[in-house]
């Protein structure tokens, strides 16, 4: 493949990034997302998982229409706040039951609720970012699929329900 110079430039995004008065060290790049940790409550802190999804949240809308109103249409508000569940998947550890033994506590109207700290880190393993999950419990937790005929590592999987999160930075 023979490249044109028109075209190098324009694959070429780095140098759009630094401006002219800064070299390419001090420009601001996107955080990248592979490196965190999670503490779930004050017992277990600095815990590795694999893949943390499911951070997000959502507002209702309710539809309401004026009597007064001469227009023809609903006008729509906010309604209460809606959070999704975590999910979190880590490799599984000989004499390691910690999600078991929290979802075990489970009875009926009684759970352990933790506030759950997820902390996206830098190079240095500062933290850059932080997601707080207040009031976090276990949902629903997936044991790994045995297969005798595969290589692949044991994972287990945890569904977290929390009522709030809190994003605060570095």
């Amino acid at each position: 493949m023979i490249l044109k110079k028109e075209s190098f430039n324009s694959l070429n995004f780095y140098n759009t990034m630094a401006t002219a008065d800064e070299s390419m060290e001090d420009a601001t790049w996107p955080m990248p997302k592979f490196r965190f940790e999670v503490d779930l409550g004050t017992d277990l802190t600095k815990v590795a998982f694999q893949e943390v999804s499911g951070m997000d949240v959502e507002n209702q809308v309710i539809e309401y229409r004026k009597t007064s109103s001469k227009l023809f249409s609903t006008e729509k508000m906010p309604e209460i706040a809606k959070y999704g569940s975590v999910t979190l998947k880590r490799g599984v550890f000989i004499n390691d039951n910690t999600f078991w033994n929290w979802y075990s506590q489970i009875t009926m109207n009684t759970i352990q609720r933790r506030t759950i700290l997820i902390k996206l880190l830098n190079e240095a393993g500062q933290v850059t970012m932080q997601w707080q999950l207040k009031n976090a419990w276990p949902t629903k937790i997936t044991s790994t699929d045995l297969k005798s005929d595969g290589n692949k590592v044991a994972v287990d999987t945890i569904e977290i329900a929390h009522e709030q999160f809190i994003i605060t930075n570095g």
